[in-house]
Order: C-alpha cells, then sequence, then structure tokens
C-alpha cells in the first residue's frame, strides 16, 4: 500500500510538473554562436537574456548552436526538434547570417546559403553529408523558420545579425547591403517583427568607443564576444523588443 502511494506521489508530480511548464509560454531562441558559445571566456546573448524576463510567466530555451547557418540549421534537423516542442503562444527569436557567407560545398563545413532573398536554388552534391541538396537563399531559409513558427501559432521575431568589431572611419561595419537587409526584407515578406538588432549594437558600440570595445567585449577575434559582451548584445536585443508594436513579448519583461 504504502509503495503505491509513492508511485502516484510521483505520478501525481511529473504531472504537475509538465502542466507548470506547458501554463506558461517558451521564448525559443535559434541562432549560432554569436547567440550561444560554450567557449572558455566566451557567450553568446541568448544565454545573458533570461534575467531580462519575467521567468515565473515565461521559460527561455535558447536552442542556438554555434557554426551553423539559417541552412545548416535546418538541414541537420535542429530546427525540425524546436518545432517539435513549439506550442500555440511560444515565441521565437531568430538570428543567423554570420556564417552563410561561407562556401556551398566543400570538405570542410559546406554550410554557406545563396546571398539575398530570392527564391534561386543551386544543387549540389553534399562533399561532407554525400547527399544531394537543394540550397537556397539566406532569405528563403529565413522566411521557412517564421512560416513553420507561424504555423504552430507562435510569435516570429527576425533578427538582423550582431555586428563585428570591424570599425571603418570610425564608425561599426553595418550589415544593411547583406544579412542585415535580408533578414529584414524576409520579416517584411512574412508579417513578422523584426528587430535592427545590427543597427542597436552597432550604434551603441560607437557610443563606447573602440578602444573599450575591443578590450572588454572581444576575447579571441571580432565576432564572439565576452560575457559582457553578451551583455551588452542581450540589453540591445531587449531595447529592439521594446519598440516592436502591438508585440506581446513585451509583456513578459521585467
Amino acid at each position: 500500500m504504502g509503495l503505491i502511494f509513492i508511485l502516484c506521489l510521483g505520478i501525481l508530480s511529473t504531472a504537475a510538473n509538465v502542466t507548470s511548464q506547458n501554463a506558461v509560454p517558451t521564448l525559443f531562441i535559434i541562432g549560432d554562436s554569436t547567440v550561444k558559445n560554450s567557449d572558455k571566456g566566451l557567450q553568446g546573448w541568448g544565454d545573458a537574456i533570461g534575467e531580462f524576463f519575467d521567468l515565473s510567466r515565461i521559460r527561455v530555451e535558447n536552442r542556438a548552436r554555434g557554426g551553423r547557418s539559417s541552412r545548416t540549421f535546418q538541414t541537420e534537423g535542429l530546427w525540425d526538434q524546436v518545432l517539435q516542442e513549439i506550442k500555440p503562444g511560444d515565441f521565437v527569436l531568430m538570428q543567423f547570417g554570420h556564417n552563410d557567407g561561407g562556401p556551398i560545398n566543400d570538405d570542410a563545413r559546406a554550410r554557406g546559403s545563396l546571398p539575398g532573398t530570392s527564391s534561386d536554388t543551386e544543387e549540389i552534391d553534399n562533399k561532407i553529408t554525400k547527399k544531394h541538396e537543394v540550397v537556397h537563399t539566406f532569405g528563403w531559409y529565413m522566411k521557412k523558420f517564421v512560416a513553420d513558427a507561424k504555423a504552430k501559432g507562435a510569435t516570429a521575431v527576425v533578427l538582423s545579425p550582431v555586428p563585428r568589431n570591424i570599425w571603418i572611419d570610425g564608425k561599426v561595419e553595418r550589415a544593411k547591403d547583406n544579412y542585415g537587409g535580408w533578414a529584414a526584407s524576409a520579416a517584411s515578406s512574412q508579417k513578422a517583427f523584426y528587430i535592427d538588432l545590427n543597427d542597436i549594437i552597432a550604434a551603441r558600440y560607437e557610443q563606447l568607443g573602440p578602444q573599450k570595445v575591443g578590450k572588454e567585449f572581444f576575447l579571441v577575434d571580432h565576432t564572439h564576444t565576452t560575457p559582457a559582451g553578451a551583455r551588452v548584445n542581450a540589453e540591445s536585443v531587449v531595447t529592439g523588443i521594446k519598440l516592436l508594436k502591438n508585440c506581446p513579448l513585451t509583456s513578459f519583461l521585467r
């Protein structure tokens, strides 16, 4: 009798945990190593953003993966794993672009996407997966993220990629003419929310100056941030969220 009682308690406890998790929406974050980075001394903004949300009312799940592009996050099945968990009322923040400019087909990573937002494709025999593959544009992959998320009843928010620590004539290099602009176009075509994270962070960097930014926010290269840099980038994401009109995600911020 005692064993049955204990088993019943365990079942009720598990059920309560599942109910509790399903009772609040989830904020899923997808992206590359600028969003999630486990290397020593480095951090992506997705691991720093939780403190800005009321975690009693929303869960934050950072599913970004280092080294991935908008293309390989989908072809490797990482997006399908997230999709299986998305439920109506959830949110998805999506930021790619840093790795999309790489080779489309090589022996190292084969992760590049075609430039732009058109429906252009290129067929390859992938040297890594050994499979035939139809490669699409960056914009096509971003549009698919949005369409898939919306089909599951989630709110999609597209972000332009965070800027690198590259300065030209005292200004941080922007991405409006490539991946930032293409991300904006993809969001607009799908009627999704859009945050120009690239510009928000670049403006913040320019206020702080190249010496402080280079010394405190970047450790090994011009792309991957320290925890201090990740927090500034996370703050910038929050700034962007607050600027969105009629976006329900704003109600979950602290």
